[in-house]
C-alpha cells in the first residue's frame, strides 16, 4: 500500500492497541500515541519535497481506516490518528487530508453517530479538523494522471479491523431459537420433577427467567428491524443526494441554454442596431446605387466630367502664355512705349 517501509504496519499496530483497550476515549489514544512517540514519524526528512511526499502518504494510509468497512472503534481511532498526524506534521503550509466527495455523506453520518452516542471528544476532534480546513475535497479518492499506465493497487483490508457484517443474525437463527426453546421446556420439566410440588418448580431452582427465550427472540427481531431501518435511511439519503445532483445538473443545463440564447439575442440586437440613419443635414450627400450598371455609368460620367473640367484649364493656361509672349515682343520692339506716350499727349 505505502511506498514508505513500515508505515502501514506502524499505523495498524497503534490502531490495534487502541482496539484492545476497548474504548473510544481520546485520552487513552493520546497515551498510546505518547508511549510510541508517534510524532517522530515525520523526522529524518530534511528536504521539503521529501517531507511533503512522506506527509501525503502518511495521511493517505491513515485515512483509509476512517471509512467503511472498518469497525466503529477503528474508525474513531483513525479519526484521532488523522488529527495527531495533521497537527504534528512539519510541512508549511500543512498538507491536507484528501476526502472524495462520494465519501463525504458517509463521514457526516459517522459524525452524527458520534453525537447520538454521546462520544463528544471524538465529535470535538472532527469539528476541530473541519474548522482548521484540514480536509481537501476531491473528485476521486486518489490522484489520477493523464495517459499513465499504472496498475491501481486495491486496498487490502485487515480482517481484525473490519466491522462484522451481522453477527447477531449469524449466531441466532431460527434453528437456534427453536433448539433453545426445546432445551428451556425440558429444563422446566426437570425442575418440576425434582421439586416437592410436581405442578410447578421450587423458587430455589429458578436460576434463569422463565421468558428467557421469548425475550431473546424479541431482542433479535428488534435488532433486525433497527438494521433494516438504518439501511433504508442510508438508501433514502443516497437517493435524495442523487436527485439533488440531477436537479442541479438540469438547472445548470437550463441556465447554460438561457445564457446562450440571451447571448445570441444580444449579438443580433447589436448587429441590427449598427445601421444608423443619416442626419437631416447630410441626407443630400447620400447617393442611391440602384444597380451595378447605374454604378458603373455613374463612375464613367464622373471621369468624363473630370476630363472636361481639365480641358478649359489647359486652354486658359495656353492663352495666358500666348499673351505674355506677345507683350514681351512689343516691349523689346519699343512699340508699347510710343503707343502709351501718344495716348497721354
Amino acid at each position: 500500500m505505502s511506498a514508505v517501509p513500515g508505515l502501514q504496519a506502524d499505523c495498524e499496530e497503534l490502531l490495534g492497541a487502541f482496539q484492545e483497550a476497548d474504548t473510544v476515549r481520546f485520552e487513552r489514544f493520546a497515551e498510546l500515541w505518547r508511549e510510541r512517540r508517534f510524532h517522530t514519524i515525520f523526522y529524518g526528512r530534511i528536504r521539503a519535497l521529501e517531507r511533503n511526499k512522506l506527509t501525503k502518504k502518511t495521511l493517505e494510509v491513515a485515512q483509509q481506516y476512517f471509512l467503511p468497512p472498518y469497525a466503529f472503534q477503528i474508525r474513531v481511532g483513525a479519526l484521532y490518528l488523522l488529527y495527531g498526524l495533521y497537527s504534528t506534521q512539519l510541512c508549511q503550509p500543512k498538507q491536507k487530508i484528501r476526502i472524495a466527495l462520494k465519501d463525504w455523506p458517509e463521514i457526516r453520518r459517522f459524525q452524527q453517530d458520534l453525537i447520538n452516542s454521546q462520544h463528544y471528544d471524538a465529535a470535538y476532534i472532527f469539528r476541530t479538523l473541519r474548522l482548521a480546513r484540514a480536509f481537501h475535497f476531491t473528485a476521486m479518492p486518489k490522484l489520477l494522471n493523464y495517459r499513465t499506465k499504472k496498475k491501481i493497487q486495491e486496498n487490502e483490508f485487515k480482517e481484525e479491523f473490519k466491522e462484522p457484517s451481522n453477527r447477531v443474525n449469524s449466531l441466532i437463527t431460527n434453528d437456534v431459537l427453536e433448539e433453545l426453546m426445546n432445551i428451556h421446556d425440558h429444563y422446566q420439566k426437570m425442575k418440576c420433577v425434582i421439586s416437592a410440588d410436581k405442578s410447578r418448580p421450587d423458587k430455589a431452582l429458578s436460576l434463569i427467567k422463565d421468558d428467557f427465550v421469548s425475550t431473546l427472540k424479541h431482542i433479535t427481531l428488534e435488532h433486525q428491524e433497527w438494521q433494516q431501518n438504518r439501511m433504508k435511511l442510508f438508501l433514502n439519503a443516497k437517493e435524495t443526494d442523487e436527485m439533488l445532483n440531477k436537479k442541479e445538473e438540469g438547472n445548470l443545463l437550463e441556465s447554460e441554454g438561457s445564457e446562450r440564447a440571451n447571448a445570441l439575442a444580444r449579438i443580433k440586437y447589436k448587429s441590427y442596431s449598427a445601421v444608423v440613419e443619416a442626419s437631416k443635414s447630410r441626407r443630400h450627400r447620400q447617393v442611391k446605387l440602384e444597380s451595378s450598371e447605374s454604378g458603373s455609368n455613374y463612375g464613367k460620367s464622373l471621369s468624363r466630367s473630370k476630363k472636361a473640367s481639365r480641358r478649359p484649364q489647359l486652354a486658359r493656361k495656353r492663352d495666358s502664355l500666348g499673351i505674355k509672349g506677345f507683350f514681351r515682343k512689343l516691349y523689346h520692339s519699343g512699340v508699347t512705349h510710343r503707343c502709351f506716350s501718344t495716348a497721354f499727349d
